[in-house]
């Protein structure tokens, strides 16, 4: 289904490196969207997986206009700045290759779109993993985000880049994802508020869902967390010098935290309360760490 598709509504932009099953899936939950296949392609860019992504890839060339774009290792940043300029969709819809978008996700999101092209546009990430204490912690974590950030739908501050939606043209505008400074995390915050700066809405539309599949362990659980601590600080300091805020504005969102997170906590099943709940503060911690120790880290790199 590549050749002779005219320029498509949506070009759905997906970063990947090393996990082929997790991109056979989300190619998978592709083909069951509810639009119609010529009103989107799907992009994937391989950020330098350690095997070949065409045997992944090539199965659903039938079903999807799909297109696989390889690059050295660079991070997820620029995998999705890479997928953005081959894409020839007025909009660019960004998910990660471990999510499952449900089957009305893009038509949900279409109408919106429609509207108010100049709108950034995101939906709602649910964890599909239950059982892992871990995801279902960072699930509350995210979810608490969003009910602060997020509080006026209309006025949106952050989106995750695992579902949003933008405009082609303008995300080119505003250039891009910020590689310089965020290539692994908080690229993605750090659009949003550069998105607002130059004067541009965002709408929350927690209809258009997607399922999240990233399992954790201790570990890995650890390590986001830290990198997402050492992406804030970045990202504080980045704002800071083109005067979008300043650092006091979201701590309001740490005084509040424990608040956001009652409604979050009664969707846990009641015998991972208890792991969630002593894992959030772990999380405080090493997100906490990676905030202060970013610093030192990079000074030591140099």
């Amino acid at each position: 289904m590549n050749g002779g598709l005219k320029r498509p509504m949506f070009s759905i932009i997906i970063p990947t490196y090393n996990r082929p099953d997790e991109l056979d899936n989300c190619l998978e939950s592709l083909t069951l969207l509810e639009t119609p296949k010529t009103r989107f392609e799907v992009i994937v860019v391989d950020d330098g997986s350690e095997e070949p992504l065409n045997e992944v890839v090539n199965p659903f060339i039938d079903s999807l206009h799909v297109r696989l774009i390889r690059q050295a290792n660079a991070g997820p940043g620029p995998a999705r700045n890479k997928g953005a300029e081959a894409a020839r969709g007025r909009f660019l819809v960004f998910v990660d290759d471990d999510c499952w978008p449900a089957q009305d996700w893009l038509s949900t999101l279409e109408p919106y779109l429609n509207q108010n092209p100049d709108r950034m546009v995101g939906g709602r990430t649910i964890n599909r993993l239950e059982k892992n204490c871990y995801s279902a912690t960072s699930q509350v974590i995210l979810e608490a985000v969003y009910a602060f950030f997020n509080s006026n739908p209309d006025d949106a501050r952050f989106f995750a880049s695992n579902n949003m939606a933008l405009s082609a043209e303008l995300f080119a505008e505003v250039g891009g994802f910020d590689i310089e400074s965020f290539r692994y995390v908080s690229e993605d915050r750090e659009l949003c508020d550069r998105w607002r700066h130059h004067g541009y809405k965002m709408t929350y539309v927690p209809e258009a869902t997607i399922l999240h599949g990233h399992w954790l362990k201790l570990r890995s659980f650890c390590r986001q967390h830290f990198m997402y601590g050492r992406g804030a600080r970045r990202y504080h300091r980045v704002r800071a010098k083109r005067g979008s805020g300043r650092i006091w504005q979201d701590m309001r969102f740490h005084t509040r935290f424990w608040q956001l997170l009652y409604e979050p906590l009664l969707r846990i099943r009641l015998s991972q309360r208890l792991s969630v709940l002593v894992l959030l503060g772990l999380w405080q911690v090493v997100n906490t760490a990676g905030f202060f120790l970013d610093p030192l880290i990079r000074r030591n790199k140099v």
